[in-house]
């Protein structure tokens, strides 16, 4: 898309960045998720198609993120946020984005697993060590990001979801 572009990041290689100003609320791209990664699609690391590059969806799909959101990066603090709709996902604005300013994203939203790796995005609310899975989050970052959870992500965790709400309540 028009409104953004990739350029070498103080985060992490490769980032995305916008072409202009985008409010709050506004869609900034369409991910790409025609990609699918199975057995019968194994990744292809001679066409740079490698493991970090995969993302996990609802019903144990697997797909392969293509540029230009395959190079936004983690952030502590993000600026946007993923949602999908009618069947396809989109990144939105969380805040006001400023021109040349780096796309990112809190990769543990939406998110599971065990994967642990140290944070280099340098904002002030930076957790250091990262774990994958969105309820290893502190939680004030859980409730923070509640709002912000997709739909198929809910229902796959509803039994934790629930969980949460029923403690934040006192109705545990």
């Amino acid at each position: 898309m028009s409104r953004v572009y990739l350029a070498n990041s103080p985060i992490h290689g490769a980032g995305v960045f916008a072409v202009e100003a985008i409010p709050k609320g506004y869609p900034i791209l369409r991910i790409d998720d025609s990609r699918i990664v199975d057995e019968a699609h194994p990744l292809r690391p001679e066409r740079g198609e490698y493991e970090h590059h995969r993302d996990w969806l609802a019903n144990g799909l697997v797909v392969l993120m293509q540029p230009p959101e395959r190079h936004i990066n983690h952030s502590c603090d993000p600026n946007t946020f993923v949602r999908t709709m009618h069947g396809a996902r989109y990144v939105f604005a969380l805040y006001d984005i400023a021109a040349d300013e780096e796309i990112t994203y809190d990769y543990c939203i939406n998110s599971g697993g065990n994967t642990v790796w140290t944070c280099n995005c340098g904002s002030a609310r930076c957790r250091q060590t990262i774990h994958s899975d969105f309820f290893h989050l502190p939680l004030a970052l859980q409730l923070e990001y509640l709002p912000l959870l997709d739909e198929w992500f809910v229902n796959e965790r509803r039994d934790e979801i629930e969980g949460l709400l029923r403690w934040v309540l006192g109705d545990a």
